[in-house]
């Protein structure tokens, strides 16, 4: 089923596999989580009628198809978001998902063999795709947030699972309720901090064993 047109005030996400560079060294491993990204997320979209999205390589992009209001639109897409999340989590995979709100446009053109023309046009898709490519602090795996820009505060004060930071609501797709955000975020944090450590720690030995060489081994002789 074609994606219909829609031009408006929406919320749009950009959404992609993290790490995926890495896993095109393997392609074995990248064709195969493209296929669950695709796979996942036409499944999903069958189910939600409001929203709609397209998959290249291994982005996507999402937006809310109604005029309604804000607070009303947000609820669909990340319930999207959180099903695409978990569903790729069983197969290892995580993405990155940032969401903007403002004008979005979409309309499909005239087709023929060879070519596809769909044309992408708006603010909130600019600032989407910005955010999860540069934003800051720069998006981890795993994360999804919004852009405050062009969102009124009480638009999102009734949303679950949402926490506010300097630039962005952060959606907490993988806890129940408010309460588990604190200790999960403590767990991200500290897992974090791990592979810092570790990346920190793999430096420093090979530092000190380029400052304190082994003695070489005695030389054999015949």
């Amino acid at each position: 089923m074609p994606i219909p047109n829609y031009n408006g005030s929406t919320f749009v996400a950009f959404l992609d596999i993290s790490g995926f560079k890495e896993m095109m060294k393997h392609e074995k491993q990248a064709v195969i989580a493209l296929d669950h990204f695709y796979t996942s997320g036409y499944n999903i979209l069958q189910e939600n009628q409001n929203v709609h999205g397209f998959f290249v390589s291994d982005c996507a992009i999402l937006f809310v198809n109604n005029h309604e209001p804000p607070t009303t639109q947000i609820r669909p897409l990340l319930n999207v978001v959180d099903q695409l999340n978990r569903n790729l989590l069983s197969y290892n995979i995580m993405l990155t998902t940032s969401i903007a709100y403002g004008r979005f446009s979409y309309h499909q053109r005239f087709e023929f063999e060879g070519i596809e023309k769909n044309p992408v046009f708006g603010n909130a898709y600019v600032s989407a795709f910005l955010d999860c490519e540069s934003g800051t602090p720069r998006i981890q795996p795993g994360e999804c947030r919004i852009v405050k820009a062009n969102i009124e505060h009480e638009n999102l004060t009734s949303v679950p699972r949402l926490s506010e930071q300097p630039r962005h609501y952060y959606f907490f797709w993988m806890v129940r309720d408010e309460h588990d955000i604190e200790d999960f975020r403590k767990r991200y944090d500290d897992a974090y901090q791990q592979k810092y450590r570790g990346m920190l720690e793999a430096l420093k030995d090979a530092a000190n064993d380029r400052l304190h060489p082994e003695p070489p081994g005695p030389v054999s002789r015949r």
